[in-house]
C-alpha cells in the first residue's frame, strides 16, 4: 500500500475540508450579469467535451461577467476513447461524472435544467456532443438528440433567449430547430484545413441553413438568437479558436440583455 507523507496527507484534509467552499467559488455567486447555462458532454474531444473549447467559453464568459452554472446529462458515454492510442477502451463512464472534471465537481444534472433560471445557453464542441448528446456521429441526419437536451434547446429557443453552439454542437440546434441558421465553417476541406467539411451538407439535410465563416467568426441567427463558431472543425492554432470562441459568446451576452 502506498504510504503518504504526513505532509500530504494534510493537504488532502485540508482539501477534503474546503470543497464545500471551492465550489462556491467556482459558481461565480457574486457576479451579476446574464445568467448563462454551459452543458457538457463528458471530458475529452474523441468522446466528450473539447476541453479546450469548454476552457475558452467559460474564460469568456468569466471576462463578460456571466454568472456560470455547468450541466450534462446523467447517462452513459457511447463509448470511450483511449486518446493516447486513438482506439477503444473496454470500459464505460458515465457523462455527468465525466464532466465533473472540467467544471471541478461543480456540476448539475442537466435533467433539473429550468429555462426560468437562466438568460442563455452554450453548448461546447467536442465529438461527445455527437455521440452523448445525440447519436449523429453513428446517424447523421437521422440522428436522435437526448432528451433532455431536446427539452432546453427548445425552451430557451420558445422563450426566446440566446443559444451558442460551436464546433460539432451546431448539429444541435439544425436537428432540432427547423430553418435555423448556423456555420461549422467552410464547406470544402481545402487540404485538410477543415476535416470536418462534410458536416455542413448533414446540416442541409436537415433543413438548416449553413453559412460559411472563418475560425475566428461568429455567425448570428437573429431571428431564431442561435450563435454558432467552427472551432476545432478548423485544424489551426488554438488561439484562433479561443478568438472565435470569444466572438460566439460577445453575441451570447449581448443577445441575453445583460
Amino acid at each position: 500500500m502506498l504510504k503518504l507523507s504526513s505532509s500530504a496527507v494534510r493537504t488532502a484534509q485540508f482539501f477534503a475540508k474546503t470543497q464545500p467552499l471551492n465550489a462556491a467559488l467556482h459558481t461565480g455567486a457574486a457576479a451579476c450579469g446574464a445568467k448563462v447555462a454551459v452543458v457538457l458532454s463528458g471530458c475529452g474531444v474523441f468522446d466528450g467535451t473539447e476541453i479546450h473549447e469548454a476552457s475558452a467559453v467559460l474564460v469568456h464568459l468569466s471576462r463578460g461577467g456571466a454568472e456560470v452554472q455547468m450541466f450534462a446529462p446523467d447517462v452513459s458515454q457511447m463509448h470511450v476513447i483511449d486518446h493516447g492510442k486513438g482506439q477503444l477502451a473496454q470500459e464505460s463512464r458515465n457523462v455527468l461524472s465525466e464532466s465533473a472534471r472540467i467544471a471541478r465537481g461543480n456540476i448539475t444534472d442537466l435533467a433539473k435544467l429550468s429555462v426560468t433560471n437562466h438568460d442563455a445557453i452554450i453548448f461546447p464542441g467536442g465529438f461527445g456532443a455527437a455521440k452523448n448528446l445525440s447519436t449523429f456521429a453513428v446517424d447523421g441526419p437521422d440522428c436522435k438528440v437526448n432528451k433532455d437536451v431536446e427539452r432546453v434547446v427548445k425552451d430557451f429557443h420558445k422563450a426566446g433567449k440566446p443559444i451558442g453552439l460551436c464546433c460539432i454542437s451546431p448539429v444541435l440546434a439544425a436537428k432540432l430547430l427547423p430553418g435555423v441558421e448556423v456555420t461549422v465553417g467552410h464547406e470544402e476541406e481545402e487540404g485538410g484545413k477543415w476535416p470536418y467539411a462534410g458536416t455542413a451538407q448533414a446540416i442541409k439535410a436537415l433543413g438548416a441553413k449553413h453559412c460559411v465563416k472563418e475560425v475566428t467568426e461568429a455567425h448570428v441567427d437573429q431571428k431564431n438568437k442561435v450563435v454558432t463558431s467552427p472551432a476545432f472543425m478548423c485544424e489551426t492554432k488554438v488561439h484562433l479558436i479561443f478568438d472565435g470562441i470569444g466572438a460566439m459568446v460577445s453575441n451570447i451576452l449581448k443577445l441575453s440583455g445583460k
